[in-house]
């Protein structure tokens, strides 16, 4: 009886902070655990070198995250529930997302009590993203999602992106339901007639529909396992998608402006109907054709049309069309005295060694000016 008082008390045995964690070690023949934690670190680099190169690859990503805000994301399957697991993925996510493809955008929509909702237009401030999913947080979860508002909303702006441009959808999706107006499958058809890819991760069982429109658009589906595997399901959007037939190919006008302070603040263009005041400023990025003044790039100028982006973001979106090569584990070596690295009277012991021909032939000019790089 006192047993059962304890365990009501306690709630119920998912609710706890309980964790297996020394299940996912496994000792090898010789009782070492050194195999599981190279496993672990062979499956991160898996994902790098199974990336295929010489391929197109959709750079320039229209992206839209819908999130199910709706009364399934409160349940506590995961620690300590799924909105607040979402919300910290999400950012991780959003910040990631940005430093790889520094020349797409990102916009979010959330979806709760039958309604869709549009959280930030498409834009590149990962800042302006963040803040809003963590206002959105704070508000009630309650009733249900509507996928069809969502993607309808989605489209209405992802339609009118140009046909360079990749179209995606990104939706994070707890309910088991979905109150439409709707027949959904015209909207899905729409979709792939707008060739916009849909993926989809599920925070509860399958469901056919996310399934059906994943498959039709070219996109991908899957169900999380646990918070880890949450969190590889995202890292996999990170990456730049294949560029479909349908996706144009053509000469792209870019603008490279520059950051100006003038003496008298103005309004940028990416703000005209806004009323937050910080926006109203004497600092901004000035188109180059038109001086069109903007706040953050990469933008695409409303008055003139051209798409403006900074010299350091287009150089880094090239690391997805041209990877390194493999790197090659060398055994480890004592540095001698000839190969110190400044500190005096003191040797460097590397316990892991990597080197990469193409990478060493990079870095060559700044080993010859007196300095010491260690791979």
């Amino acid at each position: 009886m006192a047993d059962d008082v304890d365990e009501i008390d306690s709630g119920y045995r998912w609710e706890s902070s309980f964790e297996r964690t020394w299940e996912v070690l496994v000792e090898d023949e010789q009782g070492s655990l050194k195999s599981t934690v190279d496993e672990l670190q062979r499956a991160r680099k898996r994902r790098v070198i199974d990336r295929k190169s010489n391929v197109r690859l959709g750079l320039m990503r229209h992206l839209y995250v819908i999130v199910d805000m709706s009364s399934a994301i409160t349940v506590i399957d995961l620690k300590p529930n799924r909105l607040t697991a979402t919300m910290k993925l999400l950012e991780e996510f959003i910040t990631e997302y940005f430093d790889q493809n520094p020349i797409s955008q990102l916009g979010v929509i959330i979806t709760r009590n039958k309604r869709a909702e549009k959280l930030t237009d498409i834009g590149g401030n990962p800042r302006r993203h963040v803040m809003a999913l963590q206002q959105a947080a704070c508000r009630p979860c309650i009733g249900e999602p509507s996928l069809q508002n969502s993607l309808e909303l989605a489209s209405q702006t992802l339609r009118h992106v140009p046909s360079h441009a990749s179209r995606e959808i990104l939706i994070i999706y707890a309910s088991l339901t979905s109150c439409d107006p709707s027949d959904i499958h015209v909207t899905v058809k729409n979709l792939v007639d707008d060739n916009i890819r849909c993926s989809a991760i599920g925070l509860s069982a399958e469901m056919y529909i996310l399934k059906k429109l994943a498959s039709e658009t070219g996109g991908s589906y899957r169900v999380i396992l646990d918070e880890h595997h949450y969190r590889e399901l995202l890292t996999h959007s990170i990456i730049p998608p294949v560029a479909t037939e349908k996706l144009g190919a053509s000469l792209i006008r870019m603008g490279f402006p520059e950051f100006r302070t003038n003496s008298h603040p103005s309004m940028c263009q990416c703000h005209l109907d806004s009323k937050i005041v910080k926006s109203f400023s004497t600092t901004g990025y000035f188109c180059p054709q038109c001086k069109a003044k903007y706040c953050e790039l990469p933008i695409e100028c409303q008055i003139c049309g051209l798409s403006l982006v900074s010299a350091p973001h287009l150089a880094r979106s090239y690391q997805h069309l041209f990877p390194l090569e493999e790197f090659e584990e060398e055994l480890p070596r004592l540095y001698t005295k000839s190969s110190r690295c400044g500190m005096k009277n003191k040797n460097l012991l590397a316990f892991a060694i990597f080197t990469n021909a193409q990478f060493c032939e990079s870095f060559r000019p700044i080993v010859a000016r007196n300095a010491t790089v260690i791979f």
